[in-house]
């Protein structure tokens, strides 16, 4: 049995990081900040009834209860925070916070969305808020996104949250955020295929999932001298020598692709040959001892 893999630092600082952006206060529990407005209304105490702007230091003055910190708390919160410093001259006040007018709030969503850009939104907005606002994912994401927080990175498993449906990674996102989707990864195939070109991965990509998407091979394929070129970081690339008629009959597992591999499908000289000669012939058009092109 293969030993379990250790965690490593950065794993257990991502978790905590994540758990922390996950419990954080969502939809109705939007955090007040600096020039948001407020109606303030204490019941039947009609001289109490204010409108007030959360000053840029995040506090509101208020008869009787002061000046109350109101930055950082949510509604409930700071109903609760005028409510107790009431009770002194009040028996029993029920105090109810309205937000008549959000502040605008600067949220940048970078990489791989349609619409890259700086956005200011106003309310509380979550990461799928944000991503639907640029615009969607770009056809070029990869599999996580990035949510730059203070100084702190939170990473998002993009599957996770949009394929599987677990709603608890759709975290709330606050004014300075840095939304980033890099691109995902790309691998490339040329040769012996019917559509070569460069592919990006979504999730894992086998070698055969690649021939695939490349339309599968052609009549004239080496399929037993198939290579993939893999980036090392260094001038040369390993080379990888497969025999794809082993992995299609079970003999040898598939073959995981990394970014940047390039997989050579060679072509058979005798193959192409009669590849070639099966094409000429459906061309003509025969007549007795007469061949003519179809064309003519």
């Amino acid at each position: 049995m293969e030993a379990p893999r250790a965690v490593t630092k950065s794993q257990k600082m991502n978790a905590l990081l994540l758990e922390r952006a996950i419990s954080a206060p969502r939809g109705g529990d939007y955090l007040l900040g600096p020039e948001d407005l407020l109606e303030i209304d204490v019941f039947q105490v009609e001289e109490l009834k204010r409108t007030v702007r959360v000053t840029s230091s995040g506090f509101i003055k208020l008869p009787l209860a002061g000046k109350v910190k109101a930055a950082g708390l949510t509604v409930s919160g700071l109903e609760a925070v005028i409510s107790e410093r009431l009770r002194r001259y009040l028996e029993e006040p029920v105090v109810s916070v309205f937000v008549k007018e959000y502040r605008s709030q600067r949220i940048t969503v970078l990489g791989a969305v349609n619409n890259p850009q700086v956005y200011a939104v106003t309310g509380q907005k979550s990461l799928l808020d944000m991503l639907s606002i640029a615009g969607g994912l770009s056809e070029d994401a990869g599999d996580i996104c990035y949510v730059q927080r203070k100084g702190e990175t939170i990473v998002i498993d993009l599957n996770d949250l949009l394929l599987r449906g677990n709603a608890r990674l759709n975290i709330p996102v606050f004014a300075g955020d840095v939304i980033h989707v890099p691109k995902g990864g790309v691998v490339f195939v040329s040769g012996a295929v019917n559509a070569p070109g460069s592919f990006v991965m979504h999730g894992t990509v086998t070698l055969a999932q690649l021939i695939a998407m490349a339309k599968d091979l052609k009549y004239e394929a080496r399929r037993d001298e198939i290579r993939i070129y893999r980036d090392t970081g260094k001038p040369t690339r390993d080379i990888i020598e497969v025999n794809y008629d082993e992995i299609l009959e079970g003999e040898r597992p598939d073959i995981v692709l990394r970014d940047k591999d390039i997989v050579i499908v060679p072509s058979s000289g005798i193959k192409n040959f009669f590849a070639g000669f099966v094409r000429t012939l459906r061309g003509l058009v025969s007549f007795g001892s007469v061949s003519v092109g179809a064309g003519m």
